[in-house]
């Protein structure tokens, strides 16, 4: 029989932007960049308002630029660190780990690029801790399509969930009505 699902709770689930960073933004299919940046964007303003912590990533900066303008906008207004990195599984980088360590989420949603690279790797690593994974299908781009389904099936070999930005928004919400589902169901609209 299989495991039953467990119910995302925004205290103990940690949103994890990996490398959207301007210069692999701009290599990604443009359908694919909208749907990452609105489903970031809306996870990390869910997340600053139900509680739950944010922890983003670039993949060495320096020569992959900034994270792009809007999700870094969110980020800041939600107070998250935005962590540097050279490895691709951002739990192999020191900075990161230090930072989830001192989180200790039971799960994780986990966006960004690529979707068979950093992404998958991030997943794959975190999932291998006992750490529910769900990485949202609108959440996630590589450069080529090909690439961006390997990477979501490998995500999903490796134990993490697919899911959605919105399945996640309202799995912690739990209730139509409150003023954090006023408030998140403008940006879903």
């Amino acid at each position: 029989m299989p495991t039953p699902m467990q119910r995302l709770e925004p205290a103990a689930t940690a949103v994890v932007v990996v490398d959207v960073q301007e210069k692999l933004a701009a290599a990604m299919p443009a359908p694919q960049m909208e749907a990452l940046t609105r489903a970031a964007t809306l996870l990390i303003e869910a997340a600053r308002r139900l509680g739950a912590p944010v922890l983003a990533t670039e993949q060495y900066p320096a020569g992959l630029g900034p994270t792009v303008r809007p999700i870094a906008d969110r980020l800041a207004q939600a107070g998250a660190p935005v962590l540097s990195k050279m490895e691709f599984s951002a739990c192999d980088a020191a900075e990161f780990e230090r930072a989830w360590a001192k989180l200790a989420p039971r799960a994780a949603i986990v966006v960004g690029m690529e979707a068979h690279v950093c992404v998958y790797q991030t997943a794959r690593d975190l999932a291998a801790r006992g750490v529910l994974v769900h990485v949202p299908l609108d959440g996630v781009a590589s450069r080529r399509d090909d690439h961006r389904l390997a990477g979501l099936d490998l995500c999903r070999a490796a134990g993490a969930t697919l899911t959605t930005a919105e399945t996640v928004v309202f799995d912690w919400l739990r209730v139509a009505g409150t003023d954090d589902f006023k408030h998140l169901a403008r940006l879903i609209r």
